[in-house]
């Protein structure tokens, strides 16, 4: 796969996280990302899931709380990891008072880099966590197989969402994806 982006590459929000994407090395002939990310107090991303990609996260600096859906809510310090498997829905956040800051990776990198870089941009384009409509529907419709968002209602991923992009696509919205790569099946 050719990354869209040079390394490394780093995104922020509008919400309070910063993510730089720092290199990808080969493990056992799989591509794994690196990634640092920074997350302000109370800040992080909603329940979300990978679908292809194992990911790891060791807190640097800081105070981390995560959730696998369905489990309790946990609490990680300086030094202490966690792994989130293929298909696990979970969150992260800032449970501290400073800001988090965390080294870590994705396995296999796939396409997390493009994925999360058009979802940041829409929200910035937005200012606010939904982002632009458009562009987020066109970005979950394409990598429905990799990424899933938990609070985002079926009714709105199966109908809503193909709609949307449809339009989008009529109304020539889509120029600055055309180099998006292919989604894995």
């Amino acid at each position: 796969m050719k990354y869209p982006f040079a390394f490394p590459h780093t995104i922020s929000n509008p919400m309070g996280e910063l993510i730089t994407f720092h290199d990808i090395e080969e493990e056992d002939g799989v591509k794994k990302m690196t990634v640092y990310n920074q997350v302000q107090p109370g800040s992080g991303p909603p329940f979300h899931v990978h679908y292809k990609q194992e990911e790891s996260l060791t807190v640097v600096k800081g105070v981390m709380g995560y959730q696998i859906d369905g489990q309790e809510e946990k609490i990680l310090e300086a030094g202490e990891t966690v792994i989130f498997h293929r298909g696990q829905m979970h969150r992260f956040w800032n449970a501290g008072s400073e800001i988090l800051e965390c080294k870590g990776w994705i396995k296999p990198a796939n396409s997390l880099d493009y994925f999360l870089s058009g979802i940041y941009s829409s929200m910035s384009k937005a200012g606010k966590p939904e982002g632009d409509p458009f562009d987020s529907a066109f970005l979950m419709t394409r990598y429905k197989s990799e990424y899933d968002l938990k609070e985002i209602p079926a009714f709105v991923k199966k109908v809503i969402f193909p709609i949307t992009v449809l339009i989008g696509k009529f109304l020539g919205k889509y120029g600055h994806f055309k180099d998006a790569p292919k989604p894995i099946k």
